[in-house]
């Protein structure tokens, strides 16, 4: 299961630049501007996908900590998949803070989730973005 959240600003300007460049240059370096600043009002918006299914959409105003990651998150959404899938299942997040709290993993643990290895601020990796650039 990818999975991932995305701010949605409540702003008529989400302060995002859209640009223009030739095919296949993408990722290249000087196309590449890294920004981690959210101001603003604007909702939190989880969502997950795995194997042409996708899970419910979890919306919330507040900031995702590790203890809301762990009761909402993993216990409402992931485990349900998890049982379904068996132990196959493989879970992938990103490196975010709260998805790396002692509470999370300990959650993860106890409830025989495997976890993908993954890189931190490696968005372009992840399918789920493409998601949150059609919504957004």
């Amino acid at each position: 299961m990818f999975s991932d959240e995305s701010r949605f600003s409540l702003q008529s300007d989400s302060c995002r630049t859209f640009i223009w460049r030739a095919p296949g240059t993408r990722y290249h370096q000087e196309n590449t501007n890294e920004r981690h600043r959210y101001g603003g009002a604007g909702w939190l918006v989880w969502g997950g996908i795995i194997l042409g299914f996708r899970t419910d959409l979890h919306v919330q105003s507040v900031t995702m900590t590790g203890h809301i990651y762990r009761d909402v998150i993993l216990e409402q959404h992931v485990r349900l998949f998890r049982g379904v899938m068996g132990a196959e299942f493989l879970f992938m997040d990103d490196n975010a803070r709260p998805h790396r709290a002692n509470i999370v993993d300990e959650c993860l643990q106890s409830v025989d989730i495997t976890c993908m290895d993954w890189l931190a601020y490696s968005p372009d990796l992840n399918p789920i973005e493409h998601v949150w650039d059609m919504l957004g």
